[in-house]
């Protein structure tokens, strides 16, 4: 997709500038598959494969079975969910791409469990937010691009695109879930140029949306293969009103109990929804056409009714993503299954304590020896950096970007163990 089918889709060349001007590339390849191709083949990207989408990987829930999502195989089916939803929107499909693949780049050792025990450590650096981290990545951690001085302009990707993974174009001081640290509001202000203030793009919608489609109904096939599930305790009613208590407590405190009851009841009743799950290939069919029949109700819902008010969509800020609010009350229900069942499980919890305090461990040590406890490339930063809080950031950067096994092994590297 060159240049010229990109201002088809109605990019121009603001959209398609960069932070850091380069040479011209392959003329065959546009700006968005250029992109694209960097998230790929990015180290961010492959370290996802060793961290924590709702287990970790080695854990075992239930039955004993392993889990096999990981952050790398959710961004893969987000992309996908994503690439799909984007054209069918009028959105250049590999930008959509792009954006899905790199939302969770930032995500720390252990999934948000890991997040809340770095935004306590960096309080004196203007805390932790995954999604901040993400754009920080791509913007200064990535090894692609340098600037004139030799310091990191990360893959320097195109405006459109860094904006396309930005769900929450503000900092700290508007709320909790943020995309920019104080520090990196100089970026944040090139990819925001032109923007409507707070105003979170139609791509970064469609992202949005993708995420929670995906985490929705995949974290469900793996706690129905792990055992941690059972399809027949989800047709109990009671059992069902339960879920939809901690469905509450975790993603819809607004929601109405009776609409989050009704929503269950729904799918449960309809014909796709499998009767049990038993492991044979009828049941491994039967669950594959289940998470291949919700993903594309989930879709296609809120698709018809975003054409359905904006017609054809154009533009980064010409429409917004229209999702039914009982279509966003079935997808709750679904995170609130894993929530209820994996999550918020005794021997879950325990493991989570563990690893929270392993990261309070491990910013303590490689604050005392740094700079040489940091890996090559962090340490000219944290030598340059002004003050302590410069400081903590460094090493914030450092546990970030370690895996759930890495961040393990330092740990026994670092006390000898």
């Amino acid at each position: 997709m060159d240049k010229i089918t990109a201002l088809m889709y109605g990019y121009d060349e603001h959209d398609q500038a960069r932070w850091v001007p380069e040479p011209p590339g392959n003329p065959e390849r546009g700006p968005f598959e250029r992109d694209r191709a960097r998230v790929l083949h990015s180290a961010g990207l492959r370290r996802l494969a060793a961290k924590t989408q709702v287990v970790g990987p080695g854990e075992t829930l239930g039955s004993g079975q392993q889990v096999p999502r990981t952050r790398l195989t959710h961004s893969l089916e987000c992309a996908q969910i994503g690439r799909e939803m984007g054209q069918a929107l009028g959105r250049d499909p590999d930008l959509m791409e792009t954006a899905c693949l790199a939302h969770d780049l930032g995500h720390p050792p252990f999934g948000h469990n890991g997040e809340t025990a770095l935004n306590e450590i960096a309080a004196g650096c203007g805390g932790f937010e995954g999604n901040a981290q993400s754009l920080r990545l791509l913007t200064r951690l990535e090894a692609k691009v340098l600037t004139e001085d030799g310091r990191s302009a990360g893959l320097n990707l195109t405006r459109a695109c860094l904006d396309a993974a930005v769900k929450y174009p503000w900092t700290a001081a508007t709320a909790p879930k943020y995309c920019a640290y104080p520090d990196d509001l100089p970026i944040f202000a090139w990819i925001r140029q032109g923007a409507p203030d707070e105003r979170v793009s139609f791509e970064a919608q469609i992202m949005d949306w993708a995420d929670d489609v995906a985490y929705s109904v995949h974290d469900l096939e793996d706690a129905l293969h792990s055992g941690a599930v059972l399809l027949a305790a989800l047709r109990d009613p009671a059992e069902r009103r339960d879920v939809c208590a901690t469905t509450r407590v975790w993603y819809a405190p607004d929601a109405d109990p009776g609409a989050l009851e009704e929503a269950f009841a729904r799918l449960v009743a309809q014909p796709f929804w499998p009767h049990d799950f038993d492991g044979s290939m009828a049941g491994l069919a039967a669950l594959k056409h289940l998470t291949s029949v919700l993903i594309g109700r989930f879709c296609r819902a809120a698709e018809a009714a975003t054409r359905e008010l904006y017609g054809p969509a154009c533009g980064r800020y010409g429409a917004d993503l229209v999702v039914p609010e009982q279509t966003r009350l079935e997808c709750a229900v679904l995170k609130g299954v894993t929530a209820h069942y994996v999550i918020t499980e005794k021997d879950h919890s325990a493991n989570r304590a563990r690893q929270r305090e392993l990261i309070h461990d491990l910013a303590h040590m490689i604050m005392l020896g740094a700079p040489g406890t940091l890996e090559p490339a962090l340490r000219p930063a944290f030598t340059r950096a002004d003050g302590d809080a410069g400081r903590l950031r460094v090493v914030v950067d450092q546990i970030a970007s370690l895996t759930d096994t890495s961040a393990v092994a330092w740990r026994d590297r670092l006390t000898g163990r």
